[in-house]
């Protein structure tokens, strides 16, 4: 596989930037797209349209999302696009819809895809899980890209964030959370990439913390905060004789913690 291509992600960044970085960025408002930070009017045609002029735009770009709560539904961010960067600065929550089957007829809620230099800075999602846990049902997968960065998943349905097809990922500062005994939601899934860090993660799960997959190369992992969960694995491995294997994983100063006080420390 030709890790050198963008990425292809299945679904959700370093220092945080400002709104107001700097002048060549040319920042583009959900809001005057037409999204409503009610939690209840769909915004997802609204984002998809704050993404396409950004994506077009020749200078570096920044998606922003104020401060609410934004309802979306099952949406691909898709490239080439002109722009060399474009930030997804996020304020407030995305949020899945409470019908878990509008997400079970797609394969992804939220996908990054054919892009190169994105990052996704701070927000939160909440993809509103507990009503697809009672029904043990696997519907979607969470994905997201290259920089990451304070962001904070909520109640994912299943996998929270995947790395897929990927080449030089940075995930920094992410806190995952989902029911201890929430079914098949791990924290990070890594697979089929290569020179992958997750440095400075908080991770409290129903599954794995951090799962490596087949493909995986030079992952890097260190001061990861895990539980509740089942650990950091390496797994479902060999299916086929053309699926490739696992190689060069680094596993440092990773800590077994629930207090906030313990958190800051790590992640600090």
């Amino acid at each position: 596989m030709n890790l050198t291509r963008p990425c292809g992600i299945i679904v959700i960044l370093f220092a945080m930037l400002g709104i107001d970085s700097t002048s060549a960025t040319k920042i583009y408002n959900v809001l005057n797209f037409g999204a409503k930070p009610n939690g209840e009017t769909d915004s997802t045609k609204a984002f998809l349209l704050a993404w396409q002029a950004a994506c077009g735009s020749s200078e570096c770009t920044m998606i922003y999302v104020p401060k609410g709560r934004y309802l979306i539904g099952s949406v691909a961010f898709r490239g080439l696009c002109k722009s060399p960067h474009i930030t997804f600065r996020i304020d407030g929550t995305l949020v899945a819809p409470l019908d878990y089957r509008v997400l079970g007829k797609n394969t992804n809620w939220i996908s990054f895809g054919g892009v190169n230099g994105v990052s996704i800075v701070g927000g939160a999602l909440d993809a509103k899980g507990s009503f697809l846990w009672a029904c043990n049902i696997p519907t979607l997968t969470v994905l997201l890209e290259p920089r990451i960065h304070r962001l904070k998943s909520l109640n994912s349905q299943m996998f929270h964030i995947v790395i897929n097809g990927c080449e030089k990922v940075h995930v920094q500062g992410v806190k995952i959370r989902a029911a201890g005994n929430s079914p098949n939601t791990d924290g990070i899934h890594v697979q089929s990439s290569k020179n992958v860090n997750i440095i400075k993660c908080s991770i409290k799960t129903g599954d794995d913390c951090i799962s490596i997959g087949p493909g995986t190369k030079d992952l890097w992992i260190e001061r990861v905060i895990c539980g509740p969960g089942h650990g950091i694995s390496i797994g479902s491995l060999g299916r086929n004789l053309k699926e490739e294997g696992v190689q060069n994983v680094t596993v440092k100063n990773n800590f077994c913690g629930h207090s906030k006080r313990f958190e800051d420390q790590v992640m600090g």
